[in-house]
């Protein structure tokens, strides 16, 4: 199978684009943006986004003021975008799970929003009625995280196809994918039992104790927020155990993982300066079609591979973006 026949059979999703333009006009004004996230400020994809808005001109402290506030918890989202929407922004970010889209929606009837909706379908929800010409103040980028998640449990299936029966790890903001995994997991012949993970911080090793030995062969570790602030602590359980594992970004994979397939999330929140650019120039939310990500990484941590012992097709290495030594 070649590189385009088997991204073809995985899909690809449509984007809207603009042109950008020329960055000779400096803004004018001190532009404030606020944000609650799971994440600290120090994070690759906010770093990222950070870098984007200064290559569109913005210098923090003299026309940029980016108020960035740490949620622990689900119930922190709400409390954070109230305190978010009280330092008067003129743009909020809301990234990561539908709370915190929930949560900006709920502070203030009239700031913009630039989402980058990571765990959720924002048409499906019910939260713009268009992706082509959004009404209302909502806009931004997403993706299909459901139709990548049956994707995730087909690469696992083809990368170890003796695999017959694997764990999954979801929590409250992942359910919708655990039950799509479960359904692919059966098309596909491969035996999958969820853990659900309620109480923070999260206890990995108490949780493969639950499982049988024969579903120890292999991790699928769903998309949360809270899974990907324990990326580094989750690459180490997994190493630990010999057990191969699949994640959604490439973060998990930098961070000891074995595999992982998704969008660049640093190309997203990079996307979405750009979006918060527009808005600052004038532009309404309205004139911003929302996009969907185009480019999907598959990212093999060899190093992690030889670690725990297991061959890695040389069909998949060849399919990868990138492969870590």
């Amino acid at each position: 199978m070649t590189r385009r026949e088997f991204i073809r059979q995985l899909g690809s999703m449509a984007a809207i684009s603009w042109p950008v333009s020329a960055r000779a006009q400096q803004p004018v004004k001190m532009l404030r943006v606020g944000t609650v996230s799971g994440q600290p400020r120090s994070t690759t994809f906010w770093l990222a986004f950070e870098q984007r808005m200064a290559e569109l001109g913005y210098d923090e402290g003299k026309n940029y003021v980016f108020d960035h506030l740490q949620a622990q918890s689900l119930e922190e989202f709400e409390t954070g975008y109230r305190d978010v929407a009280a330092r008067k922004p003129d743009i909020i970010l809301a990234s990561g799970a539908e709370v915190g889209l929930k949560a900006a929606l709920a502070a203030t009837a009239t700031i913009p929003i630039v989402m980058v909706a990571i765990d959720y379908d924002p048409l499906v929800r019910g939260y713009v009625p268009s992706l082509a010409r959004p009404t209302g103040r909502v806009t931004g980028l997403f993706f299909q995280q459901l139709e990548l998640t049956v994707k995730r449990v087909q690469l696992l299936k083809y990368a170890f196809p003796d695999v017959q029966a694997a764990t999954v790890f979801w929590d409250r903001i992942a359910a919708d994918q655990w039950e799509v995994a479960r359904s692919a997991g059966a098309t596909l012949g491969l035996r999958l039992t969820g853990i659900e993970f309620r109480d923070q911080p999260y206890d990995y090793d108490k949780a493969l104790a639950q499982v049988a030995p024969d579903y120890r062969q292999a991790i699928l570790v769903m998309s949360s927020p809270f899974f990907f602030k324990d990326r580094g602590r989750l690459a180490d359980f997994a190493l630990r155990n010999r057990i191969k594992s699949m994640f959604v970004f490439r973060e998990w994979a930098e961070a000891g993982g074995l595999l992982s397939y998704g969008p660049s999330v640093r190309g997203m929140y990079r996307r979405a300066a750009e979006y918060v650019d527009r808005i600052a120039r004038g532009a309404q939310p309205t004139d911003l079609p929302i996009e969907q990500s185009t480019k999907f990484e598959l990212v093999v941590n060899l190093k992690t591979a030889k670690a725990i012992g297991t061959d890695v097709p040389s069909v998949l290495l060849a399919l990868a973006d990138d492969v870590i030594e």
